[in-house]
């Protein structure tokens, strides 16, 4: 009997929550929430100011990358791509800086869409949402970790 859904097969399968590396942020290890409730990834940011670099506009933020722990406190600049309006779960209308960004799943590398926002309050310090995973992954909603955590490197670059 042939496979219902022939997508699936060149698709990576992950689990609603993974580990990941944002190499050009310099973070590394990242627990993410895959949300295939979100149209749009968002990770936590702090500190949030804009600024001008070569005559385009950056943003400059700080993260907490370990969930529970903000005594651990990472800094990061990226390009802003664009600026938009976003509804969090909770209807409430946001204007956020997007940034895109190479992520690292598994043994695969694309680059995402980003959205900078509070998520102090939140479990977890990224989102994952539906475009960044389209026409790349599929979701086992019973599975968490099935990609395992990317490998220690002896040099942390910020």
């Amino acid at each position: 009997m042939a496979s219902p859904n022939k997508q699936q097969d060149k698709h990576l399968i992950v689990g609603w929550k993974e580990w990941v590396d944002l190499p050009e942020l310099g973070l590394r290890r990242l627990k993410v929430k895959i949300d295939t409730g979100a149209r749009t990834s968002a990770l936590h940011a702090f500190s949030i100011e804009p600024f001008a670099k070569d005559g385009r506009q950056w943003v400059r933020f700080g993260i907490h990358p370990k969930q529970n722990n903000n005594e651990i406190e990472v800094f990061c600049e990226a390009e802003v791509t664009d600026q938009r309006t976003v509804s969090d779960s909770g209807g409430h209308k946001e204007s956020r800086y997007v940034i895109t960004t190479p992520i690292n799943l598994g043994n695969e590398q694309w680059p995402i869409e980003i959205t900078l926002s509070n998520r102090n309050n939140m479990r977890f310090r990224m989102l994952l949402g539906r475009t960044a995973m389209r026409g790349r992954l599929c979701v086992d909603p019973n599975a968490a970790y099935l990609l395992g955590k990317p490998a220690r490197h002896s040099k942390h670059s910020h």
